[in-house]
């Protein structure tokens, strides 16, 4: 049998294979990030707290859209196949100043020895067709109507993924009859796009056309990860390469990284055959893949994540003046999450190791290491997807929006969608139970 995290890492490669067939310059994307990061890990011992150079050029994020809750259903049984869950729920109606009428969430491995192994996430999004904002009534049905005849995923891809998920593998033969599935799933399909349809809901929104104005899903963007991000953009520019604007998320300050930095280059013009009014097949094009590179830092707890809102937009001087300087006060403020351990050289004079946090971590009783942030941004999202829109399209401020959440969410997939702050308080609460027992102390403070 090959293990779920075989087959999750495979399927990774693959899809890297296949992007960077389509779209040639991610493959130069590749070879800038390689670049980047072997010098950075060449003059930084300290480089790899964050992950070692392994996982980090490894490491991939993928992007998709789909249509409906059906569809969100068949994409979450494909990546429980491969061990990743459903974790966070974002809202990129809310998040964008143009037309971005989705919410998403990321399939990715829980469990740190899984992440470990290999991190890939899929961050997944879904069209809000009820969405009075976007789309009337004659259009959601219509929309609705074109989505319930297509079938993105062949009922083999699914029913092996069923399998996988219930055996946790499969054997060898199975195996690679599914990645060969699941890679074609995701490729850009030739079939000529209904020109007149597209059209219309480009009108409303670029990002609606690509999910429900053809009649196939694709790998919208594939997301390696570097370890200086502002170093790749400048690399990637001299290269001509046209990048976005600027870069997504924390601005580079003096001090500790934290949560995502994302940039990406701009969505190229990629050639389409569409089908025309009157039945005639033409040549075009359509710009709706881009390249996206990202940069991880430190998860931030509920209070940090409140101070890092706060300080959004704000420029590195008043980060520096407002934000923690130092992991250590990170720690001890309760800003970010840590994994704990007791440390090998702890003092030996017969003192007692001190109750409180601060106080382990002053007298070199435990060491604290950063746990990665391995989740996403709505902001730093919708400014991707903005960035790489050519028209902001239109939506109808009068309207009330739908509601969507987490629950609903849940609902959809039937499974659990994953709250990103409650799977990092548990690895941290369970470091440092672990460390506060091997020194004697109770396992939870009073």
């Amino acid at each position: 049998m090959l293990p779920t995290w075989w087959l999750r890492a495979a399927f990774a490669r693959r899809l890297s294979d296949m992007y960077g067939a389509e779209v040639p310059a991610y493959t130069t994307l590749l070879q800038v990030s390689v670049q980047v990061n072997d010098e950075v890990i060449g003059r930084d011992g300290d480089a790899g707290r964050l992950g070692g150079i392994e996982r980090v050029t490894a490491e991939r994020h993928g992007a998709i859209r789909v249509g409906t809750p059906r569809e969100m259903r068949q994409v979450a049984q494909i990546f429980a196949a491969l061990g990743m869950r459903p974790v966070g729920f974002y809202d990129l109606r809310e998040a964008a100043a143009s037309s971005v009428p989705v919410v998403s969430t990321a399939f990715r491995p829980i469990d740190a020895e899984e992440l470990e192994r290999n991190p890939f996430r899929v961050f997944t999004s879904m069209l809000t067709t009820a969405d009075r904002r976007f789309f009337d009534a004659d259009l959601q049905a219509r929309l609705e109507s074109f989505l319930g005849r297509r079938e993105l995923f062949p009922p083999e891809l699914l029913d092996l993924a069923a399998r996988a998920e219930r055996e946790q593998g499969l054997d060898e033969r199975s195996a690679e009859r599914f990645l060969t599935l699941a890679v074609a799933a995701f490729e850009l399909s030739p079939e000529p796009v209904d020109r007149a349809w597209y059209t219309e809901l480009e009108r409303i929104s670029a990002v609606a056309a690509d999910i429900g104005g053809v009649a196939s899903t694709h790998i919208n963007h594939l997301t390696p990860r570097v370890l200086d991000i502002d170093e790749l953009y400048r690399r990637m520019g001299e290269r001509g390469i046209t990048m976005i604007d600027r870069i997504q998320g924390p601005p580079r300050w003096n001090g500790p990284d934290v949560l995502l930095r994302q940039t990406s280059f701009r969505a190229l013009a990629e050639g389409r055959r569409f089908r025309e009014p009157d039945g005639s097949i033409t040549q075009g094009a359509l710009r709706v893949r881009f390249g996206e590179v990202e940069a991880r830092g430190i998860a931030l707890t509920r209070a940090g994540r409140a101070l890092y809102d706060e300080l959004t937009g704000e420029p590195a001087e008043v980060w520096e003046e407002r934000f923690p300087r130092t992991e250590g006060q990170l720690a001890v403020q309760q800003r970010a999450f840590f994994r704990y351990e007791q440390r090998g050289d702890r003092p030996r004079d017969g003192r007692t190791p001190p109750d409180d946090l601060a106080g382990l971590l002053d007298g070199h009783w435990v060491n604290a290491r950063p746990i990665v942030y391995e989740d996403f941004l709505p902001k730093s999202a919708a400014g991707i997807f903005q960035s790489n829109l050519s028209d902001e399209g239109t939506r109808n401020a009068a309207a009330l929006g739908t509601h969507y959440d987490q629950q609903w969410l849940s609902g959809v997939l039937e499974r659990p969608v994953h709250d990103p702050f409650d799977l990092y308080a548990a690895q941290q609460d369970s470091s440092l139970r672990q460390a506060r027992e091997a020194l004697g102390l109770p396992k939870d403070r009073p």
